[in-house]
């Protein structure tokens, strides 16, 4: 397995203190279920009654479309209120859970990262539209795209804490590296607000001694911020996004839907005050 650091430190734990938590979920390899949990864990805080915002800041909208909206239907998306030609409040859509609402994207917010490439404070234009929702969410769960691109920066810019989707298979910590590198390094610069909010283990199968050296590998570099819980390898989970269902609408009883029904209320024990254990 590769050989990282411990990133663990007193700063990476620290309390929240805003009435809206702010959680970038990336991870610069594709296919670690990024959008899968992005999706999933935000219906699951929808249906634990709190007011839940998903933003889509990936040009491949998987995230949109995972939730049942027509991109090509859309008329404005994120792309519109990042240019400034369209206020937050104004690009915000309903879901079919009542408590999650949906900041949608299309293809064209591909082109946010070249019209800005030489603009000031472009690091920051997330950051400031999520700052005019004012408190209307409990929790914004922003998607970030398969790469360490200027919308990556610009979620956790934006972000309190961000939460690293780790798939258990082979090569899973290799790249991680890099990624933690960009977190101290926009830390130090952009957000010195920003802390580890947890590595979730995904694709994990109790079956095979992969999955469980991934884990034992995961929990010594990063202790505590593992959560408990894995979201397993899920037959019902892939279907869902063809449904442009979360997984909670469209089988509730399966394991997908209750790891991230667990997923969520670890989130939200850490957030009270609740310390996390490394996964047993």
């Amino acid at each position: 397995m590769t050989q990282l650091q411990p990133v663990v430190d007193s700063r990476a734990v620290r309390k929240r203190t805003r009435m809206t938590e702010i959680i970038c979920i990336a991870n610069q390899k594709g296919g670690v279920g990024k959008t899968t949990t992005a999706v999933n864990l935000a219906a699951a805080l929808a249906v634990s009654e709190k007011r839940t915002l998903l933003v889509d800041c990936d040009p491949q909208a998987n995230a949109t479309t995972g939730v049942g909206l027509d991109k090509q239907r859309l008329e404005r998306s994120l792309y519109h209120g990042m240019i400034g030609a369209a206020a937050v409040d104004d690009l915000i859509v309903n879901s079919e859970i009542e408590t999650l609402k949906i900041l949608p994207a299309r293809v064209e917010l591909i082109g946010f990262e070249v019209e800005m490439m030489d603009m000031p404070g472009r690091e920051q234009v997330l950051a400031k539209l999520l700052g005019g929702l004012n408190g209307q969410f409990d929790y914004i769960i922003i998607d970030c795209p398969p790469s360490l691109s200027l919308l990556t920066i610009n979620a956790m810019t934006a972000a309190q804490s961000l939460l690293i989707p780790l798939q258990c298979e082979f090569y899973a910590l290799e790249g991680l590296s890099q990624l933690l590198n960009t977190f101290e390094r926009i830390r130090q610069r952009l957000n010195p607000a920003l802390s580890i909010g947890g590595i979730l283990l995904t694709m994990y199968d109790r079956r095979t001694n992969l999955s469980a050296q991934v884990a034992e590998d995961a929990e010594r570099h990063f202790a505590d911020l593992v959560f408990k819980t894995t979201v397993p390898r899920n037959v019902r989970l892939g279907e869902a996004p063809s449904f442009g269902k979360p997984i909670l609408l469209y089988d509730a009883t399966s394991t997908g839907a209750v790891s991230y029904i667990a997923v969520a209320k670890e989130l939200m024990a850490s957030r009270s005050g609740g310390r996390r254990t490394a996964r047993r």
